[in-house]
């Protein structure tokens, strides 16, 4: 397994790697990396002008190698690919072009294994439970809604609907989704589901799975960060999943600085459309980025016709005084869930290159299609319920977990 830890600044960069057992240095560009090692064997890659570093911690489980030198090799190729280590610029977010390798593709959707009412006899309430404890903690943080929806998002992303993003690491398994590069540090919500689990397990033990809990948060979350405007119902019946692995974020959710070709295709490995992907993306309307998720889109690109536009791109840059500052997604309407993320796209006043990819030729007319009253809100429905449809585990391969971030 290879753990590495890096900073993004405008001129610098850090990458703390464990798996080398020996010092090198080697130029690249005008900057130096010094590899260099601690009593752990923990080798240490600097491309640096002398700038302060913080520290962000990244999970590349994928990259083995049979050898030392193999390693060595393979993690220079990597470290190219992540830094594009060039004097002035780096590449913030994920940090390396997509898609490295060809998103896993999901089941086909199993949504005839759900169904509506499904705790109705088995636990009956169990929903309003769900949906209490949600609008409780919105109330006191409207961004833990924001973490709610997202939470969902990646969960269906990465071995579908089946709360493998909950799971903890274990010495079994020190390398779980949570721990994944594109959601440590960044996912919320998790003491949102254990208060829920708790409460059902309660009132019937071994009943409610963590999977529908997340799908049913996902959809109430919804609901009130709507004003109560959109509402569907989310039928229920997924078993918790068993594996949960770090590596398989990165192939699989689609990284701030996609294209709009990995976008339509990252989407389509798991059975979602060119409207579904345009429309699921509109969830950005609510929530914050940290602003090394969009550190490719600073300073402004003039010659970019995607480029934010300048006086965006200004506020923008007073704001991200670090590359771990934040700033709201939607800064028209930042507390409210609706289509306002739309004219945002047109107006070139949003952060991720993988936002503004939508005003592209292929989505531009489903972009002002949302904009259209209710249209959107009417789609988000449709594609949250077929969202949770993805990979959903069955009695056959899948349990109900006691404790949401363990498996039994």
């Amino acid at each position: 397994m290879l753990l590495a830890r890096y900073s993004y600044t405008t001129h610098s960069y850090f990458y703390k790697i464990i798996w080398a057992n020996k010092d090198a240095t080697c130029n690249f560009g005008s900057a130096t990396m010094l590899f260099e090692i601690d009593a752990a064997s923990v080798l240490e890659l600097r491309c640096d002008d002398g700038h302060s570093k913080s520290l962000v911690l990244v999970q590349l489980g994928w990259l083995r190698a049979i050898n030392t030198m193999a390693r060595k090799l393979a993690a220079l190729a990597l470290l190219v690919a992540l830094l594009g280590c060039v004097a002035h610029t780096c590449q913030a977010g994920y940090g390396f072009p997509y898609p490295l390798s060809s998103p896993k593709k999901s089941s086909s959707l199993v949504a005839s294994t759900l169904n509506y009412a499904h705790y109705y006899k088995t636990c009956k309430g169990a929903e309003k439970i769900i949906r209490d404890v949600v609008q409780e903690e919105i109330k006191r943080n409207r961004g833990i809604g924001a973490g709610l929806i997202r939470l969902f998002f990646h969960d269906c992303f990465v071995q579908g609907c089946d709360a493998s993003v909950l799971l903890d690491k274990t010495p079994a398994n020190e390398s779980t989704e949570k721990f994944g590069l594109p959601n440590i540090g960044s996912l919320r919500g998790f003491e949102v589901i254990d208060k829920i689990k708790t409460k059902l397990e309660a009132k019937c033990k071994g009943v409610v799975s963590c999977a529908d809990i997340v799908a049913f948060a996902g959809r109430d979350a919804t609901y009130f960060l709507s004003n109560k405007k959109v509402y569907f119902e989310m039928p229920g019946g997924r078993y918790d999943g068993r594996i949960s692995s770090a590596s398989e974020t990165l192939f699989n959710l689609p990284p701030p600085f996609a294209n709009i070709t990995v976008l339509e295709a990252m989407f389509a490995a798991k059975g979602l459309n060119l409207d579904e992907m345009v429309t699921l993306s509109g969830a950005h309307t609510i929530g914050i980025s940290h602003c090394s998720s969009f550190g490719d889109r600073l300073p402004r690109n003039a010659f970019d016709p995607m480029a934010m536009n300048p006086r965006f791109a200004n506020s923008v840059t007073r704001k991200c005084k670090s590359a771990s500052s934040t700033v709201d997604q939607d800064f028209k309407t930042p507390n409210k869930l609706d289509n306002q993320y739309y004219k945002n796209v047109l107006n070139h006043e949003v952060l991720f290159t993988s936002d503004a990819a939508l005003e592209s030729s292929k989505t531009k007319r489903l972009v002002k299609q949302n904009l259209v009253p209710n249209v959107w809100e009417t789609k988000f429905k449709q594609a949250m319920r077929k969202m949770g449809g993805i990979g959903v585990k069955t009695r056959a391969n899948g349990e109900i977990r006691k404790n949401c971030r363990l498996i039994n």
